[in-house]
Protein backbone atom coordinates (compact mmCIF):
# COMPACT_ATOMS: atom_id res chain seq x y z
CA UNK A 1 0.00 0.00 0.00
CA UNK A 2 1.47 3.13 -1.05
CA UNK A 3 -0.87 5.73 0.46
CA UNK A 4 -3.38 4.83 2.99
CA UNK A 5 -6.58 6.75 2.01
CA UNK A 6 -8.26 7.65 5.44
CA UNK A 7 -12.07 8.56 5.93
CA UNK A 8 -13.19 10.69 9.17
CA UNK A 9 -16.52 10.18 10.50
CA UNK A 10 -17.67 12.44 12.91
CA UNK A 11 -15.61 15.40 11.29
CA UNK A 12 -17.15 18.60 12.12
CA UNK A 13 -17.04 17.43 15.81
CA UNK A 14 -14.20 18.98 17.69
CA UNK A 15 -12.27 16.02 17.83
CA UNK A 16 -12.91 14.78 14.03
CA UNK A 17 -11.22 18.68 13.64
CA UNK A 18 -8.36 17.96 15.50
CA UNK A 19 -7.73 14.24 13.59
CA UNK A 20 -8.08 16.32 10.36
CA UNK A 21 -6.07 18.90 11.57
CA UNK A 22 -3.14 16.35 12.32
CA UNK A 23 -3.76 14.43 9.53
CA UNK A 24 -3.07 17.28 7.47
CA UNK A 25 0.77 17.12 8.61
CA UNK A 26 1.41 13.83 7.82
CA UNK A 27 3.11 12.76 4.64
CA UNK A 28 2.06 9.95 2.51
CA UNK A 29 -1.42 9.83 3.14
CA UNK A 30 -4.55 11.02 1.60
CA UNK A 31 -7.71 12.05 3.62
CA UNK A 32 -10.16 11.22 1.17
CA UNK A 33 -13.43 11.12 2.66
CA UNK A 34 -15.13 12.97 5.28
CA UNK A 35 -18.90 12.21 7.07
CA UNK A 36 -20.88 13.83 9.31
CA UNK A 37 -24.33 14.42 10.34
CA UNK A 38 -25.55 16.49 7.86
CA UNK A 39 -24.33 17.23 4.10
CA UNK A 40 -23.55 20.66 4.35
CA UNK A 41 -21.54 19.75 7.94
CA UNK A 42 -19.54 17.45 5.95
CA UNK A 43 -19.04 19.21 2.91
CA UNK A 44 -18.13 22.47 4.88
CA UNK A 45 -14.85 20.70 6.83
CA UNK A 46 -14.45 19.18 3.16
CA UNK A 47 -13.84 22.26 1.60
CA UNK A 48 -11.72 23.59 4.63
CA UNK A 49 -9.28 20.08 4.13
CA UNK A 50 -9.69 19.48 0.69
CA UNK A 51 -11.33 16.41 0.93
CA UNK A 52 -12.45 15.25 -2.21
CA UNK A 53 -15.70 12.97 -0.81
CA UNK A 54 -18.22 13.83 1.71
CA UNK A 55 -21.09 11.87 2.97
CA UNK A 56 -23.88 11.88 5.48
CA UNK A 57 -24.58 8.13 5.44
CA UNK A 58 -22.12 5.96 7.54
CA UNK A 59 -22.64 3.17 5.27
CA UNK A 60 -22.12 4.65 2.05
CA UNK A 61 -18.60 6.12 3.63
CA UNK A 62 -17.57 2.79 4.91
CA UNK A 63 -18.61 1.14 1.55
CA UNK A 64 -16.75 3.90 -0.47
CA UNK A 65 -13.72 2.12 -2.34
CA UNK A 66 -11.50 4.86 -1.78
CA UNK A 67 -11.33 5.26 1.67
CA UNK A 68 -8.99 2.23 3.47
CA UNK A 69 -9.49 3.38 6.68
CA UNK A 70 -11.49 5.01 9.09
CA UNK A 71 -10.74 7.68 12.09
CA UNK A 72 -14.33 7.35 14.25
CA UNK A 73 -14.40 10.36 15.97
CA UNK A 74 -18.77 9.98 16.15
CA UNK A 75 -20.28 9.59 19.58
CA UNK A 76 -19.34 7.02 22.17
CA UNK A 77 -22.34 5.14 21.84
CA UNK A 78 -22.23 4.66 17.92
CA UNK A 79 -18.04 3.30 18.47
CA UNK A 80 -18.72 -0.06 18.62
CA UNK A 81 -21.59 -0.99 15.89
CA UNK A 82 -20.05 1.70 13.66
CA UNK A 83 -16.41 0.19 14.27
CA UNK A 84 -17.86 -3.29 13.70
CA UNK A 85 -19.22 -2.00 10.52
CA UNK A 86 -15.98 -0.90 9.56
CA UNK A 87 -14.27 -3.94 10.02
CA UNK A 88 -17.00 -5.74 8.10
CA UNK A 89 -16.53 -3.78 5.25
CA UNK A 90 -12.73 -4.40 5.02
CA UNK A 91 -11.34 -1.10 6.66
CA UNK A 92 -8.91 -0.37 9.46
CA UNK A 93 -10.42 1.25 12.03
CA UNK A 94 -8.91 4.25 14.55
CA UNK A 95 -11.79 4.98 17.14
CA UNK A 96 -12.15 7.23 19.09
CA UNK A 97 -11.58 7.09 23.02
CA UNK A 98 -13.43 5.27 24.82
CA UNK A 99 -14.11 2.34 22.61
CA UNK A 100 -17.79 1.76 24.12
CA UNK A 101 -19.41 2.76 26.97
CA UNK A 102 -19.88 -0.63 28.11
CA UNK A 103 -17.71 -4.17 28.26
CA UNK A 104 -19.94 -6.38 25.99
CA UNK A 105 -19.64 -3.80 22.97
CA UNK A 106 -15.90 -3.81 23.70
CA UNK A 107 -15.41 -7.38 23.69
CA UNK A 108 -17.34 -7.16 20.48
CA UNK A 109 -14.97 -5.03 18.77
CA UNK A 110 -11.87 -6.72 20.10
CA UNK A 111 -13.55 -9.85 18.78
CA UNK A 112 -14.25 -8.23 15.39
CA UNK A 113 -10.70 -7.21 14.65
CA UNK A 114 -9.23 -10.51 15.88
CA UNK A 115 -11.84 -11.98 13.24
CA UNK A 116 -10.82 -10.07 10.77
CA UNK A 117 -7.26 -9.74 10.94
CA UNK A 118 -7.53 -5.59 10.59
CA UNK A 119 -5.63 -2.77 12.18
CA UNK A 120 -8.04 -1.62 15.36
CA UNK A 121 -6.78 0.71 17.50
CA UNK A 122 -8.01 3.38 20.49
CA UNK A 123 -7.18 6.65 20.57
CA UNK A 124 -5.74 6.67 24.03
CA UNK A 125 -4.21 10.19 23.66
CA UNK A 126 -2.03 10.16 27.07
CA UNK A 127 0.02 6.82 25.39
CA UNK A 128 1.24 9.38 23.10
CA UNK A 129 1.82 12.66 24.74
CA UNK A 130 5.44 12.93 24.99
CA UNK A 131 5.77 13.98 28.62
CA UNK A 132 3.69 10.58 29.78
CA UNK A 133 5.90 9.02 27.04
CA UNK A 134 9.27 10.17 28.68
CA UNK A 135 8.10 8.65 32.27
CA UNK A 136 7.49 5.53 30.05
CA UNK A 137 10.66 5.44 28.30
CA UNK A 138 12.56 5.82 31.59
CA UNK A 139 10.27 2.85 33.43
CA UNK A 140 11.23 0.80 30.32
CA UNK A 141 14.85 1.26 30.39
CA UNK A 142 14.84 0.55 34.26
CA UNK A 143 15.90 3.86 35.68
CA UNK A 144 12.16 4.36 37.22
CA UNK A 145 9.59 2.52 39.22
CA UNK A 146 6.28 4.06 39.59
CA UNK A 147 5.06 3.88 43.50
CA UNK A 148 1.92 6.09 43.09
CA UNK A 149 0.48 7.67 40.25
CA UNK A 150 -2.08 10.58 42.08
CA UNK A 151 -4.70 12.05 38.63
CA UNK A 152 -6.60 15.03 38.72
CA UNK A 153 -8.98 15.35 36.06
CA UNK A 154 -11.07 18.56 36.30
CA UNK A 155 -14.02 20.18 34.43
CA UNK A 156 -16.48 22.71 34.59
CA UNK A 157 -19.27 21.36 32.87
CA UNK A 158 -22.89 21.40 34.35
CA UNK A 159 -24.14 21.92 30.66
CA UNK A 160 -24.22 19.36 27.88
CA UNK A 161 -21.44 20.91 25.51
CA UNK A 162 -18.67 19.93 23.89
CA UNK A 163 -14.71 21.37 23.96
CA UNK A 164 -16.06 23.39 20.88
CA UNK A 165 -18.73 25.01 23.00
CA UNK A 166 -21.33 23.74 21.02
CA UNK A 167 -24.38 20.95 22.62
CA UNK A 168 -23.44 17.84 22.34
CA UNK A 169 -25.72 14.96 20.80
CA UNK A 170 -24.55 12.30 23.53
CA UNK A 171 -23.99 12.92 27.66
CA UNK A 172 -20.15 12.90 28.50
CA UNK A 173 -19.40 10.61 31.28
CA UNK A 174 -16.63 10.64 34.41
CA UNK A 175 -16.17 7.30 34.22
CA UNK A 176 -16.43 5.58 30.75
CA UNK A 177 -14.66 8.72 29.06
CA UNK A 178 -12.43 11.06 31.84
CA UNK A 179 -10.96 8.01 33.84
CA UNK A 180 -10.77 5.60 30.71
CA UNK A 181 -7.41 7.84 30.27
CA UNK A 182 -6.09 7.38 33.62
CA UNK A 183 -6.62 3.93 34.16
CA UNK A 184 -5.26 3.30 30.57
CA UNK A 185 -2.43 5.24 31.18
CA UNK A 186 -1.74 3.41 35.01
CA UNK A 187 -1.84 -0.27 33.46
CA UNK A 188 0.15 1.18 30.73
CA UNK A 189 3.10 2.64 32.59
CA UNK A 190 3.23 0.00 35.30
CA UNK A 191 2.67 -2.84 32.87
CA UNK A 192 1.01 -4.73 35.39
CA UNK A 193 -3.09 -5.42 35.62
CA UNK A 194 -4.69 -3.97 38.46
CA UNK A 195 -6.00 -6.37 41.33
CA UNK A 196 -7.99 -4.25 43.48
CA UNK A 197 -10.32 -1.03 42.75
CA UNK A 198 -12.21 0.92 45.09
CA UNK A 199 -14.43 3.87 43.63
CA UNK A 200 -17.26 5.96 45.06
CA UNK A 201 -19.17 8.77 43.45
CA UNK A 202 -21.38 11.76 44.52
CA UNK A 203 -24.32 13.02 43.19
CA UNK A 204 -26.00 12.47 39.96
CA UNK A 205 -27.14 15.59 37.79
CA UNK A 206 -30.80 15.98 38.05
CA UNK A 207 -31.08 16.57 34.04
CA UNK A 208 -27.61 14.67 32.78
CA UNK A 209 -28.30 11.82 35.10
CA UNK A 210 -24.17 11.03 35.46
CA UNK A 211 -22.50 12.11 38.30
CA UNK A 212 -20.86 14.96 38.94
CA UNK A 213 -17.87 13.97 41.20
CA UNK A 214 -15.74 10.25 41.26
CA UNK A 215 -13.01 8.97 43.09
CA UNK A 216 -10.88 6.24 42.23
CA UNK A 217 -8.25 3.91 44.21
CA UNK A 218 -6.29 1.59 42.25
CA UNK A 219 -3.42 -1.24 43.01
CA UNK A 220 -1.76 -3.66 41.45
CA UNK A 221 -0.24 -6.79 42.49
CA UNK A 222 3.41 -5.72 43.37
CA UNK A 223 1.90 -2.70 45.40
CA UNK A 224 1.59 0.39 43.02
CA UNK A 225 -0.95 2.66 43.51
CA UNK A 226 -3.19 5.28 41.67
CA UNK A 227 -5.61 7.58 43.40
CA UNK A 228 -8.15 9.21 40.67
CA UNK A 229 -9.93 12.28 41.67
CA UNK A 230 -12.42 13.77 38.81
CA UNK A 231 -15.29 16.30 38.46
CA UNK A 232 -17.37 17.83 36.36
CA UNK A 233 -18.19 20.68 38.99
CA UNK A 234 -14.56 22.42 39.35
CA UNK A 235 -14.60 26.28 38.43
CA UNK A 236 -11.39 26.67 38.53
CA UNK A 237 -8.14 25.63 36.25
CA UNK A 238 -9.21 22.70 33.91
CA UNK A 239 -7.91 19.57 32.54
CA UNK A 240 -6.02 16.56 33.91
CA UNK A 241 -2.90 16.67 36.00
CA UNK A 242 -1.01 13.57 36.72
CA UNK A 243 1.65 13.14 39.62
CA UNK A 244 4.43 10.39 39.10
CA UNK A 245 5.66 9.21 42.85
CA UNK A 246 9.03 7.24 41.89
CA UNK A 247 11.11 5.20 43.49
CA UNK A 248 13.88 7.74 42.25
CA UNK A 249 11.75 11.51 41.89
CA UNK A 250 8.34 12.72 41.20
CA UNK A 251 7.24 14.04 38.24
CA UNK A 252 4.69 15.92 37.28
CA UNK A 253 2.73 15.92 33.99
CA UNK A 254 0.24 18.37 32.75
CA UNK A 255 -0.46 17.27 28.31
CA UNK A 256 2.35 18.23 26.61
CA UNK A 257 4.47 19.63 29.74
CA UNK A 258 6.41 17.86 32.18
CA UNK A 259 8.18 19.16 35.64
CA UNK A 260 10.22 17.24 38.22
CA UNK A 261 9.58 17.46 42.13
CA UNK A 262 11.46 20.88 41.87
CA UNK A 263 8.95 22.49 39.80
CA UNK A 264 12.12 22.60 36.93
CA UNK A 265 10.62 21.67 33.80
CA UNK A 266 12.21 18.91 31.66
CA UNK A 267 12.68 18.96 27.89
CA UNK A 268 10.43 16.57 26.15
CA UNK A 269 10.56 17.81 22.68
CA UNK A 270 12.97 15.34 21.32
CA UNK A 271 10.98 12.45 22.50
CA UNK A 272 9.11 11.58 19.10
CA UNK A 273 8.19 13.05 16.55
CA UNK A 274 5.93 15.83 17.31
CA UNK A 275 4.55 17.34 20.48
CA UNK A 276 0.87 16.77 19.27
CA UNK A 277 -0.34 13.94 20.71
CA UNK A 278 -3.36 13.43 17.81
CA UNK A 279 -0.70 13.62 15.73
CA UNK A 280 1.59 10.44 17.27
CA UNK A 281 -2.09 8.70 17.04
CA UNK A 282 -2.79 9.05 13.60
CA UNK A 283 0.78 8.47 12.70
CA UNK A 284 0.74 4.79 14.99
CA UNK A 285 -2.61 3.95 13.11
CA UNK A 286 -1.03 4.84 9.54
CA UNK A 287 2.61 3.00 10.84
CA UNK A 288 0.77 0.17 11.95
CA UNK A 289 -1.19 -0.33 8.54
CA UNK A 290 1.58 -0.22 6.45
CA UNK A 291 3.70 -2.68 8.46
CA UNK A 292 1.01 -4.98 9.00
CA UNK A 293 1.77 -5.22 13.11
CA UNK A 294 -0.31 -4.43 16.31
CA UNK A 295 -0.40 -1.08 17.09
CA UNK A 296 0.15 0.42 20.37
CA UNK A 297 -3.04 1.22 21.92
CA UNK A 298 -4.75 -1.62 20.08
CA UNK A 299 -8.23 -2.52 20.71
CA UNK A 300 -6.68 -5.56 22.48
CA UNK A 301 -4.88 -3.24 24.40
CA UNK A 302 -7.75 -0.91 25.54
CA UNK A 303 -9.49 -3.90 26.80
CA UNK A 304 -8.28 -4.42 30.18
CA UNK A 305 -9.05 -0.69 31.10
CA UNK A 306 -12.90 -1.42 29.79
CA UNK A 307 -12.96 -4.40 32.20
CA UNK A 308 -11.55 -2.63 35.41
CA UNK A 309 -14.84 0.28 34.53
CA UNK A 310 -17.14 -2.76 34.51
CA UNK A 311 -15.97 -3.48 37.69
CA UNK A 312 -16.06 0.07 38.94
CA UNK A 313 -19.85 0.66 37.43
CA UNK A 314 -20.89 -2.65 38.94
CA UNK A 315 -19.31 -1.67 42.56
CA UNK A 316 -20.69 1.75 42.27
CA UNK A 317 -24.48 0.84 41.58
CA UNK A 318 -24.59 -2.58 44.13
Amino acid sequence: MSKVRLGVAGANGAFGIKHLEALSAINNIEISAVMATTIEKASGVADRFNVPLRFDDYDAFIASDRVDAVILATPTQLHAEQGIKAMAAGKHVLVEIPMADNLDDSERLVAKQAETGLIGMVGHVRRFNPSHQWVHNEITNGALSIQQMDVQTYFFRRTNMNAKGEPRSWTDHLLWHHACHTIDLFLHQTGEPVSEVHAVQGPKHPELGIAMDMAIIMKTPTGKLCTLSLSFNNDGPLGSYFRYICDKGTYVASYDDLYDGKGQQIDVSAVDVSMNGIELIDREFIAAIVDGREPNSSLAQGLPAMKVMHEIERAMTR
